[in-house]
C-alpha cells in the first residue's frame, strides 16, 4: 500500500470533521493525524480528552484518569484499499509518544459494530449506558445533558442505542499489563453483525502534504 501516516494540525482536520464525518462536531483534540496516498490526505483520525469525567475514572480508578484518552474521530475516503484503515489506526498509535489508555466507541445509532478495532486487536468491554439526544430550540442538537447549560429550550429529547465501547493500552509490555490489570470493565467477546454505512459523500478540499 503507497500510504503515509503523519501528524497534523488542527486546520488540516477541521473540514473534514465538520462535513465529512457523521457526527459534525469538532471534539477535544489532542493529537491528530492524517491518511496520506500520493502525498494526498485521504483520511483523518483525532485523539483527545473524554467529555465524561466519570468515564475518566471508570476505566482504570481516579488515580489513573489523566491517562485515559479517547479516539474520537476516524474517517477516510470512500473506495481506499483494503486494510488501510488498520494501517491508519496501527501507524498512528505508533507516533504517540507517551504510555496511556485509549477508549473508543462504534455507534449501534450507525450500525456500526467496532470491526475496525477488533482488527486492530483492542478489547472489547461491552455496552455504554442508554443516551439521549437533545434538540435545542435554536437548532443545535446536544449528545450529552451536562453541555445543555446556557443552551436554551429543549424541543425534544431521543433516546439512542448504547454504543460498543474498546480499549486500548498503549506503552510498553509493563505499562500495558498493569493497566490490564487495573482495568475496572469486564473483558467481553467481540460482538459481530451487519455493519451499515451512513452517508459520507462529502469530498473534502484536496490537501497535498508539502515535502
Amino acid at each position: 500500500m503507497n500510504y503515509e501516516v503523519k501528524s497534523i494540525d488542527y486546520q488540516d482536520c477541521k473540514e473534514w470533521l465538520l462535513y465529512k464525518h457523521y457526527a459534525k462536531k469538532i471534539p477535544s483534540i489532542s493529537y491528530a493525524f492524517g491518511l496520506y496516498k500520493e502525498n494526498i490526505l485521504v483520511g483523518v483520525m483525532t485523539i483527545g480528552k473524554p467529555a465524561s469525567y466519570t468515564l475518566c475514572e471508570g476505566i482504570l480508578g481516579k488515580e489513573y484518569k489523566d491517562m485515559v484518552y479517547e479516539l474520537n474521530r476516524l474517517v477516510v475516503l470512500d473506495g481506499l484499499e483494503k486494510n488501510s484503515l488498520s494501517f491508519f489506526v496501527s501507524s498512528s498509535l505508533k507516533i504517540i509518544p507517551t504510555c496511556m489508555c485509549i477508549v473508543s466507541y462504534a455507534d449501534n445509532n450507525q450500525g456500526h459494530n467496532g470491526y475496525i478495532y477488533q482488527a486492530t486487536n483492542w478489547i472489547y468491554t461491552g455496552l455504554s449506558s442508554v443516551e439521549k439526544i437533545y434538540y435545542m430550540e435554536n437548532g443545535e442538537v446536544i449528545y450529552t445533558r451536562r453541555h445543555i447549560e446556557k443552551k436554551g429550550k429543549i424541543l425534544k429529547t431521543e433516546k439512542q442505542l448504547p454504543k460498543h465501547r474498546y480499549v486500548y493500552f498503549l506503552g510498553n509490555k509493563k505499562e500495558v499489563r498493569l493497566m490490564r490489570q487495573l482495568l475496572k470493565y469486564t473483558i467481553c467477546p467481540y460482538p459481530k453483525g451487519e455493519n451499515k454505512r451512513y452517508d459520507a459523500s462529502y469530498q473534502p478540499t484536496t490537501q497535498i502534504k508539502l515535502l
